[in-house]
């Protein structure tokens, strides 16, 4: 059964095997699932009943979760009657381990609520083994105590995962020990700073205790999800993709956002399914996928290639192909812009998330601002202290304890602070988070590459601005939600700087990557300054190493010489720190520099598959239109 959105925020897809709603934003999404929880909750309370709710610690749901809180303390939702059961747990870890779903479901949801902590339960990491099974059945005969699931919230792994159920696992299986697949150590290695701290095995619910809850909601975000979402609603149930099991239950939603539905049919070629409204977005959209579809140019299409695609409406409505062609020929020509500032010197800033980001995602086009005269500022937005391996940090300490001996500068002082940073780095354990001086040395670490990269592209050192907001700085892999105090610091730069164009990273699918907080709230400071002077700076998007704008949402496309990729790539060079082996790399083996090279040489490849100009490299941006996120 498919609930209609709370507000009309969402769309429906057509043609898929399991119910399908997609959202613009994931506040959006998080309001319609957390709704549709509190209508269980308050059904439930009316009738004097335990609302019974099977929860997922994935980062997918946090904002559900958040908006939970908010409906608890803002609207009166009640949860003294609800019962909770947590859908897995690692093995080998404390409650109280930063790292355990336990600490996180508490802090990010169950803390938070006037649940009773009698009614919640949550499988045990620090069992002993030789009793897991024994617990894994006191777990199920728990769940049948009260009446079974009336909820069930998911996420969805990129291995096709719901909880810790891994692929080819059984439809049928129930609560117990489970295996660790490498693709899911990988996925959240960097809550363990790295995979080799990752446990190997964890406690799941299983499959079949899932699919016979009453309703469940299964969450999805970002290009990276986009795949699984296909193969979860667009193929035949499988046991390689665990979450597809859902299939056939009878009241099972799958909730996305845009990016995560970019591949299904009814999203990515609607023309396919039903008859459309041919806007211009949707037109250019269609030819350029009809270039990939035939291995053509655009000016080489004829009218066949419309027909024998389901595009025979387009080519009736706004045909024929020479003219089609032409017109986004000429849609895509525009997009290329050498001097993305304009040629009338005039104040930019950018705003990187992390110390690298300026010089990886857009480092030639900061080459081009400088070169245009532009006064180009670059905002680090923080302080990037949790990606420095304890190596580095250890050396730096050594040697400015060793160069203050040289020249006899607070020696007692500098020999204190080596010893802090040595024992605490020698009394960290596998996943332990720093002690402050260590997250000191490697801020200073990051703050001094930022520099160096921003030099090397031409910024000046007074136009250099180190934010290090306060959500950031908690010195583990979760941060604080964004505050006023983040928002005036930006406002505040952006009032005293009043640039004529500011660059934002646009890599906004994951809801809680630091990339989607630091724009947020951004946003938020832009929407402050427009109310009070009734404007605001043009706002360009740029993307990140990992995904490129889809060609047809590309508004300005930068070129870059073979000489202005190597000045970039010197410029990334210079976050030491970050070269050769990253501590949050990601599943991309690739280095940054690589995936920058690759990504901008990719997107002028495919303006010369098209028949544009061919060009060595290209960066690309989208506009803001002031949508919030």
């Amino acid at each position: 059964m498919l609930t209609p959105p709370a507000d009309n925020s969402a769309r429906n897809v057509p043609g898929t095997r399991l119910p399908c709603l997609v959202f613009e934003s994931e506040k959006h999404q998080a309001r319609q699932v957390a709704s549709i929880i509190a209508k269980v909750i308050n059904e439930r309370n009316a009738l004097g009943q335990s609302a019974v709710l099977g929860l997922s610690s994935s980062s997918t749901v946090l904002g559900t979760y958040r908006e939970l809180v908010r409906l608890h303390h803002e609207e009166g939702l009640d949860f003294s009657n609800v019962v909770t059961f947590n859908l897995d747990e690692f093995v080998g870890l404390h409650p109280d381990q930063e790292q355990s779903y336990s600490h996180w479901i508490h802090h990010q949801l169950l803390n938070d609520v006037n649940i009773l902590p009698a009614h919640i339960n949550i499988p045990s990491g620090s069992v002993a083994r030789n009793q897991v099974e024994a617990h894994c059945r006191e777990y199920e005969a728990k769940i049948e105590a009260v009446g079974g699931l009336d909820v069930v919230v998911l996420g969805v792994g990129g291995n096709g995962r719901i909880g810790f159920n891994e692929p080819y696992c059984d439809r049928d299986s129930r609560t117990r020990l489970a295996t660790l697949d490498t693709a899911t150590r990988t996925e959240v290695a960097s809550d363990f700073f790295g995979q080799e701290n990752v446990p190997t095995q964890a406690i799941t619910m299983g499959v079949g205790t899932i699919r016979e809850a009453r309703k469940i909601l299964l969450l999805a975000q970002g290009e990276g999800k986009a795949k699984v979402v296909s193969k979860t609603l667009e193929h035949p149930s499988s046991d390689e993709v665990p979450a597809s099991y859902l299939q056939g239950h009878p009241d099972a939603t799958v909730l996305v956002d845009a990016a995560a539905a970019a591949t299904l049919v009814g999203e990515a070629t609607p023309w396919a399914i039903s008859e459309v409204k041919w806007t211009r977005p949707l037109i250019k959209r269609a030819v350029l996928w009809l270039c990939e579809q035939t291995g053509k140019a655009l000016l080489k299409l004829d009218d066949d290639d419309f027909r024998h695609h389901h595009l025979l409406s387009l080519l009736r409505d706004h045909g024929p192909a020479p003219q089609l062609a032409h017109r986004v020929f000429r849609w895509m020509m525009d997009t290329i812009e050498y001097h993305p500032g304009g040629k009338k010197s005039q104040r930019v800033i950018c705003f990187s998330p992390h110390p690298d980001d300026d010089v990886i995602s857009m480092g030639g086009t900061l080459i081009r601002l400088n070169e245009d005269k532009h006064e180009v500022h670059v905002a680090y937005m923080t302080s990037g202290n949790i990606a420095v391996f304890d190596h580095d940090a250890r050396r730096v300490a050594d040697l400015v304890t060793e160069y203050n001996r040289l020249f006899n500068i607070d020696v007692e002082n500098s020999r204190q602070v080596e010893s802090d940073v040595h024992r605490s780095l020698t009394e960290k354990r596998p996943g332990d988070f720093d002690a402050a001086p260590v997250l000191k040395i490697k801020g200073l670490i990051r703050w001094s590459e930022a520099k160096a990269g921003a030099l090397e592209v031409g910024c000046r050192e007074q136009d250099l601005h180190f934010l290090d907001l306060p959500f950031y700085r908690t010195g583990t892999v979760t941060k604080n939600p964004v505050g006023p105090v983040d928002v005036e610091i930006i406002r505040k730069l952006i009032e005293d700087v009043d640039p004529a164009q500011v660059y934002v990273a646009g890599d906004l699918s994951d809801p809680h990557g630091t990339h989607r907080v630091c724009a947020e709230a951004i946003f938020l400071a832009l929407a402050e300054i427009e109310e009070a002077r009734g404007s605001r700076p043009d706002v360009l998007l740029y993307r990140g190493a990992w995904q490129e704008y889809p060609l047809h949402e590309i508004e300005i496309a930068v070129p870059l010489s073979p000489g202005d990729l190597e000045r970039k790539r010197k410029a990334i060079f210079m976050h030491e720190s970050q070269k050769d082996e990253a501590l949050f790399p990601g599943s991309d083996p690739r280095e940054f520099w690589q995936r920058a090279e690759d990504r901008n040489c990719g997107t002028a490849n495919h303006y010369n598959q098209i028949g544009l100009p061919e060009y060595f490299a290209m960066e690309a941006f989208v506009k803001w239109k002031g949508v919030p996120i």
